[in-house]
């Protein structure tokens, strides 16, 4: 079902939890007038910068909806936590939630560490929850969806394009956790299908900034390209250190995660010029519908910078508001079928759709270089997949599977 932005807008106008919250229903939960949904965002600490940009297109996209009538003729109210870039505060805020708050689907993350903290909780607890980031790709669960990129949507274009253009021979660096680690997987594969060779892989933990030695290591091995899958501020120092070691411009770098956070924009030109992206969207993108999109976000009073992080939380409000509109309902299974419906909606970048076999989405990619504070698209590949589970995930045939599979690569 593609809802498109009209039908979607005259739609809208008309410890532990298993014992007690698998009783309550999500037609329980939307007591009084108000829909309360929630919001669970790293609003300080080292993460905030992705945080805050979730938190401010959520409360946006609430007020579209309000301003439109509401959903089933009812306000939506948010409820929000700041779990401080602390994982561990996902557990406490997501039993609040259900319990106390009783709200019918919930929003956030940022780390796929804090996902699998809340997800569990939020599944015995009857509360869908939407993830809306960059990750390493594999969840199989019927009460999640998933609308951010995985290394099967960005990978299978940069891979190719680096080989092809500037060389054989990459060099591998990531954040030192399922997503990076698989990234680096994904990545030897795609290189060995198109006649490529990886000649080094380096992994570091979150809080890593200092990459002389690593850089050094590069400059031994001779890549023509490096591609990371960095995460946090910490990471994002080598961009600075390797401008500075003379080596920028001479070996080709590309990035899944540059830019999650306007980057591009905060960093001088001379560091970021020539950065690589693939990502679905930027808010730079020349397109009639997201200009509209960002002056109203600007106009409501939001200055911060919107990327795909960003907008993948403003499309999974979108999703879950249209099942709810088919639906005619609030109830978690009648959501969950028109979710499962082929459903799609026209964003700001373009169509997006879900899988219903995966709950993961596909859209539109776009390879771009990092040019003078904003990006040059290289390359565009429409309606782009998530293959990382193939073979093994498939929700509507097995609706209660609920795992997290390492993709076969």
């Amino acid at each position: 079902m593609n809802l498109n932005r009209r039908a979607f807008t005259g739609t809208l106008a008309s410890g532990l939890l298993a014992a007690p919250l698998a009783g309550l229903s999500s037609l329980a939960r939307a007591q009084g007038n108000e829909i309360v949904i929630g919001s669970i965002q790293d609003m300080s600490g080292p993460l905030q910068p992705f945080g805050r940009g979730k938190s401010n297109v959520l409360k946006f996209g609430v007020a579209q909806i309000n301003a439109a009538g509401g959903l089933l003729g009812r306000p939506l109210r948010i409820v929000e936590y700041d779990t401080q870039s602390n994982n561990q505060l996902y557990a406490q805020f997501g039993q609040q939630l259900a319990l106390r708050d009783k709200a019918v689907v919930a929003f956030g993350g940022v780390t796929s560490a804090a996902r699998e903290v809340v997800r569990p909780v939020l599944r015995r607890a009857n509360v869908p929850y939407f993830y809306n980031m960059p990750y390493e790709g594999g969840v199989c669960d019927r009460n999640t969806v998933l609308t951010g990129v995985t290394p099967s949507h960005a990978l299978r274009t940069i891979v190719p394009h680096l080989i092809k253009n500037h060389g054989k021979k990459l060099y591998v660096l990531g954040a030192d956790y399922n997503f990076g680690q698989l990234s680096a997987k994904w990545i030897r594969r795609l290189a060995a299908e198109h006649g490529g060779e990886v000649v080094g892989v380096e992994l570091f933990p979150m809080d890593a900034a200092n990459f002389n030695t690593t850089i050094a290591k590069i400059q031994a091995a001779a890549p023509n390209a490096i591609i990371n899958s960095f995460v946090g501020p910490a990471h994002g120092s080598f961009y600075g250190q390797w401008a500075a070691s003379g080596m920028k411009g001479k070996v080709a770098l590309a990035s899944q995660t540059f830019g999650d956070v306007g980057e591009h924009l905060l960093m001088p030109k001379e560091i970021t010029n020539g950065v690589i992206v693939c990502t679905n969207y930027f808010e730079e993108l020349d397109m009639p519908s997201n200009k509209a999109f960002i002056k109203a976000y600007r106009d409501a009073g939001h200055k911060d910078y919107v990327s795909n992080t960003t907008m993948n939380e403003y499309v999974a409000l979108r999703l879950w508001a249209a099942a709810v509109a088919k639906a005619g309902s609030l109830e978690r299974n009648a959501v969950l079928k028109a979710l499962e419906s082929n459903l799609s909606i026209d964003a700001p970048h373009g169509q997006v759709a879900l899988d219903p076999a995966t709950h993961h989405c596909s859209y539109d990619m776009y390879l771009a270089e990092v040019r003078d504070g904003g990006y040059r698209v290289l390359d565009k590949s429409r309606a782009v997949t998530a293959i990382d589970m193939v073979g093994q995930c498939d929700l509507v045939k097995n609706p209660n599977t609920n795992q997290q599979f390492e993709p076969r690569i």
